[in-house]
C-alpha cells in the first residue's frame, strides 16, 4: 500500500502546483493584460501550425474604449446579471442541463435559446486555461478557476478580459479584431444593431462568420440579435452597490 500512498501525495503535490500557477498567473493580470489564451493557441495551431504567418487576428482595447452598446449586447447575450452574481449560476446550469438533454432526445434544434448555463466568468476560466474536452474534472477545474477569478480580479476587470479575449469568427479574437474585421470601425464606435449583431454571434462564432461551419449549429442569429436589442436597456454595465447598514 506504500506505493498507493505515494501516488496519492504526487497526484495531490501535482494537483497543488496546478492552481498556484493559476493563482500566481491571475495575481499578474491584475496589473498586466493576458497575451493570449488557452484556446487562442490551441486555434492558432490548428490554423497554422509552425507557420510563423498566421490569419489569427487579435488587437487589445481598454475597458472604456469599448462602446456601451456593446457591453450591453454581450450582457444580454451571454450573462445579464454578471455584475451581481458571484461567478456561477447554479439555476441556470440546471435548466440548461436539462434543456439540453431535452433537445439531445427529440433530436431537435432550438432558434430562440439565448445563453447556456456557463457565466462570463466560466467562460473566461475555461478559454484563458483549460482545453474543450468535456469531463467531470474539467469542470470541476473550471468551477475552481471561477473562484479564483472573481476573488482575485473586479468585475470591471474580467468584463474588459472577456471582451478582449472571446473569439468571434474563426481566427478573430477580441472585440478589437471584430469590429474592423465585420464593420471597419473601432470598439467604441459600434453602434446598436452593430453590438447586437456581434453578441448574437458569441454561442457560434465560427458559423457566424464562415457558413462552412454551420452544419452543426443550432443558432439561428437573427432571432438572437432581435432579441438583444429589445433587452439591452435593461442591463446593469456596473455592480449593484450594496445598501449601507443604518
Amino acid at each position: 500500500m506504500r506505493w498507493l500512498s505515494y501516488l496519492l501525495k504526487c497526484l495531490l503535490g501535482g494537483f497543488l502546483a496546478m492552481q498556484m500557477y493559476f493563482v500566481i498567473q491571475i495575481g499578474l493580470w491584475v496589473v498586466l493584460d493576458p497575451s493570449s489564451t488557452a484556446f487562442q493557441r490551441a486555434e492558432r495551431w490548428r490554423l497554422c501550425g509552425l507557420s510563423w504567418s498566421c490569419p489569427v487576428q487579435s488587437s487589445w482595447v481598454p475597458y472604456d474604449k469599448i462602446s456601451g452598446n456593446l457591453k450591453r449586447a454581450v450582457l444580454v447575450s451571454e450573462d445579464d446579471i454578471f455584475f451581481q452574481h458571484m461567478g456561477v449560476r447554479v439555476e441556470d446550469m440546471q435548466k440548461a442541463w436539462a434543456k439540453n438533454s431535452q433537445l439531445s432526445q427529440q433530436g431537435g434544434k432550438s432558434k430562440t435559446a439565448l445563453r447556456g448555463g456557463s457565466t462570463i466568468t466560466q467562460q473566461l476560466a475555461k478559454n484563458l486555461f483549460l482545453s474543450s474536452e468535456q469531463n467531470y474534472f474539467r469542470k470541476a477545474q473550471e468551477l475552481i478557476i471561477t473562484g479564483l477569478l472573481e476573488v482575485m480580479l473586479t468585475k470591471q476587470r474580467l468584463f474588459e478580459i472577456y471582451l478582449n479575449s472571446v473569439e468571434w469568427g474563426e481566427g478573430i479574437f477580441g472585440i478589437g479584431a471584430a469590429s474592423q474585421h465585420y464593420y471597419g470601425v473601432k470598439p467604441a464606435a459600434l453602434d446598436r444593431e452593430q453590438a447586437a449583431a456581434l453578441a448574437s454571434a458569441l454561442p457560434a462564432p465560427k458559423c457566424f462568420d464562415k457558413a462552412q461551419y454551420c452544419r452543426k449549429s443550432n443558432i439561428h442569429f437573427p432571432t438572437r440579435q432581435d432579441f438583444i436589442l429589445e433587452n439591452m436597456d435593461r442591463v446593469a454595465l456596473a455592480p449593484t452597490p450594496k445598501p449601507k447598514a443604518r
